[in-house]
């Protein structure tokens, strides 16, 4: 998976390779990161259903990459 997270990717292979992002999609209001449609369903199509800006998800989710790749 590419170092920058982009709003195309699924939602479950985003968390499965970065679980760091998790609190992210929790803090955004997007829960439904167990459910089976978040396997295959991409950051701006769960964001749109949700009601979320996607833009400001994606540069959160990104911002929690470069935290843990500091750590």
């Amino acid at each position: 998976m590419a170092e920058t997270i982009t709003k195309d990717m699924p939602i479950g292979d985003v968390v499965k390779s970065h679980p760091e992002t998790l609190e992210v999609f929790a803090k955004h209001g997007l829960h439904c990161i167990g459910c089976a449609v978040a396997a295959f369903e991409s950051i701006e199509e769960g964001a749109t259903v949700h009601g979320i800006d996607v833009d400001t998800l994606i540069k959160d989710l990104n911002a929690a990459l470069e935290t843990a790749k500091a750590d």
